[in-house]
């Protein structure tokens, strides 16, 4: 009775043990594969041109591939690069020119996809223009601060423009409106809008249907984590490239968050803005549709360091190649 009753304790304690070891594997199991925490900076307000981004957020996209996402808004006193590089986020929504400018600096960041195949800056203008080219015929350019080391350098030198022509844009349309010799710059989904809302017929030109070479709202990190966290960058792209595909298909969980995050974007201007999105086939079009959503050139990256250096923006001496890596885009195919 009493080897019995021995047995009988020694198989409880066994199963107790195994157990207990179980629970201890399912932990460590379950830590192991807890979801990456990454924290992407926007350039601006939520919008419809981030919500491949929200999308992904929305439909468990960032999710399923490991990834607990947290999405911070940019904006004017927002200086994205900075908290870059200072580790307040592990992404940020870049510009080409922005990066080369940070690359000749010294600084140690890359671009790991591109969400649009062109850049969405423009020029909104008044019917009687039928192109860029008709600028030089004694229009006025309103033109920001920030385009004045971007796009208008390009402009005054592809269509011989004056700096005499150019005025300062204060993101204020009125002046637009009441001045038929005005042209400013624009995105089609925002200032278009606006004109559009107000009544006031205009033209749009994609900088980029006339050469305008960057890419649109791409994806930057910092080097040491394309280097030491490359898994997590190849999510976090494929993730997001997804998370585009998926929002032109169906954008309405995205845009819930949307308004979320920026409750003064309207139905009428987020659905205004999908369809330019659309119409100009910002993600799917140029090498995207044969190479798939996020696609980088060498070529392409070519370009806008020729013509930043031959503007004076940039050093010749730049070491251009280090401003963005293919490595995560070039066998993507998140074909659109």
């Amino acid at each position: 009775m009493k080897d019995k009753t021995l047995a009988f304790r020694s198989t409880r304690l066994t199963r107790l043990t195994r157990g207990i070891a179980f629970c201890v594997a399912a932990a460590a199991s379950a830590g192991a594969f807890a979801a990456d925490k990454v924290t992407f900076l926007t350039s601006w307000y939520a919008q419809a041109e981030h919500g491949g981004f929200y999308q992904a957020v929305a439909k468990g996209i960032y999710q399923k591939h490991g990834l607990d996402v947290t999405i911070k808004m940019g904006g004017p006193q927002v200086n994205g690069m900075q908290l870059l590089t200072s580790g307040q986020a592990d992404f940020l929504m870049g510009y080409d020119l922005q990066v080369l400018k940070s690359v000749e600096q010294g600084l140690p960041v890359t671009t790991v996809a591109a969400s649009f195949q062109t850049d969405l800056q423009g020029m909104m203008t008044h019917e009687d223009v039928k192109g860029l080219a008709d600028l030089k015929n004694g229009k006025t350019v309103l033109v920001s601060t920030s385009g004045r080391t971007t796009w208008w350098p390009w402009l005054k030198a592809k269509y011989g423009l004056s700096e005499a022509q150019s005025r300062p844009y204060t993101f204020n349309l009125q002046p637009f409106m009441a001045d038929a010799s005005l042209a400013q710059q624009a995105y089609p989904s925002s200032e278009l809008f606006q004109a559009m809302k107000a009544g006031v017929k205009a033209n749009f030109y994609l900088f980029a249907s006339d050469g305008y070479p960057p890419y649109g709202t791409t994806i930057v990190a910092m080097d040491k984590t394309v280097k030491e966290k490359p898994d997590m960058v190849a999510r976090f792209v494929r993730a997001s490239m997804e998370g585009w595909k998926s929002y032109l298909a169906d954008p309405a969980p995205a845009n819930a968050l949307i308004k979320q995050d920026n409750p003064n974007m309207k139905d009428d201007q987020i659905a205004y803005a999908i369809d330019k999105l659309r119409e100009f086939n910002f993600t799917g079009g140029g090498d995207a549709a044969k190479a798939g959503i996020g696609i980088m050139t060498e070529a392409r990256w070519k370009k806008t360091y020729d013509f930043m250096v031959a503007q004076g923006l940039l050093k010749p001496e730049t070491d251009w190649h280090k401003a963005f890596t293919t490595q995560f885009v070039k066998d993507l195919k998140v074909m659109p």
